[in-house]
């Protein structure tokens, strides 16, 4: 298949930039604000609540990075020229998918460990489940920052690289065929199928832990409802925000690679694929509005601004009985 007599039209390099200004400039104020006050609500729960919060502060620092990131995205796609240097080019071009990948990663471990609470509510509270997941968030930041690496390290350097270009219109280098299918492969099975049928099973599992009653399991307070609805929304958040890049994200290499033979379909991946990857950057965005509607902790330390003093009480509370930290509901 050959599409070399396909042009490359000016108008999809237009349209790419003030799609992408106009998206980053929305996202932009909502996707900090959000971010750092989940952080600050997230900090006075983590000592009082065992219920994937740290989990969620992963999530919220890996938002906040890629958010920290948008106006050099935002002056580069105004202004069609990128003057701060190819290393920080390259750094928050490396940034976006460490974030996307980190996101997917943590949206994961939130919804293993509220159906784990819910399936088996008594392993999940011991002493060693918080540093058990601090370890698992460590290993989960290794594991994202090195499988990343590929995107960076397959654009061009400094030497091959016009300073005024940057993140998606860097040159590729030259790589066989083969080697970029097999990372592709890679990147769609370990980065967004296996965690789609985790969400998707943590979600199924839940659902169906409300027909059922165990010994041992929470009271009836309404917390395997709200841990379905959390584990919904993680997986309506990886949905619509992951799922369309990671379908276009094959068509869009082979687009670029020549691969197709349709012109008129070139163009239209090559201007959808921008569209999923302004949904990926949404995430953001909705991750905030999923912590308060679906996180006790969160909407009630908003709602009662007296909570670090009740903290403070259930702390003493439990020193004087000699218990474990304190459950929230």
């Amino acid at each position: 298949m050959n599409s070399t007599n396909c042009e490359n039209s000016v108008d999809l390099k237009t349209y790419q930039h003030h799609l992408y200004a106009v998206v980053y400039s929305v996202i932009l104020a909502p996707g900090l604000l959000g971010n750092v006050l989940a952080l600050w609500v997230f900090r006075v729960y983590i000592r009082e609540t065992k219920k994937a919060v740290v989990f969620m502060m992963n999530l919220a620092v890996a938002d906040l990075l890629q958010v920290l990131s948008l106006p050099l995205r935002i002056y580069y796609y105004l202004n069609n020229t990128w003057p701060f240097g190819h290393p920080l080019c390259m750094f928050c071009f490396y940034l976006k998918y460490v974030n996307m990948y980190a996101s997917i990663y943590f949206l994961v471990c939130v919804s293993v460990r509220r159906c784990q609470l819910i399936i088996s509510p008594l392993k999940c509270h011991n002493s060693s489940r918080r540093k058990r997941d601090l370890f698992t968030c460590i290993i989960g930041w290794l594991l994202v920052c090195l499988a990343c690496l590929p995107f960076p390290l397959l654009r061009s350097d400094l030497s091959t690289t016009d300073d005024l270009v940057c993140f998606s219109e860097l040159p590729m280098k030259r790589v066989s065929t083969t080697a970029a299918f097999a990372l592709l492969i890679l990147a769609e099975l370990m980065g967004f199928i296996v965690p789609l049928i985790l969400v998707l099973a943590c979600a199924c599992l839940t659902a169906g832990s409300l027909k059922q009653v165990k010994a041992g399991a929470f009271p009836d307070r309404g917390e395997k409802q709200r841990a379905l609805r959390m584990v919904l929304s993680c997986s309506v958040v990886f949905l619509v925000c992951f799922a369309p890049y990671h379908i276009t994200m094959p068509l869009d290499f082979m687009a670029k690679a020549k691969l197709l033979s349709s012109c008129d379909f070139r163009n239209l991946i090559l201007r959808c694929h921008p569209v999923t990857l302004c949904l990926a950057s949404l995430n953001c965005s909705l991750d905030p509005l999923m912590y308060y509607f679906t996180t006790h902790e969160f909407w009630r330390r908003l709602s009662k601004p007296e909570i670090p003093e009740s903290k403070t009480f259930s702390r003493r509370l439990s020193c004087i009985t000699g218990g474990e930290e304190t459950e929230d509901d």
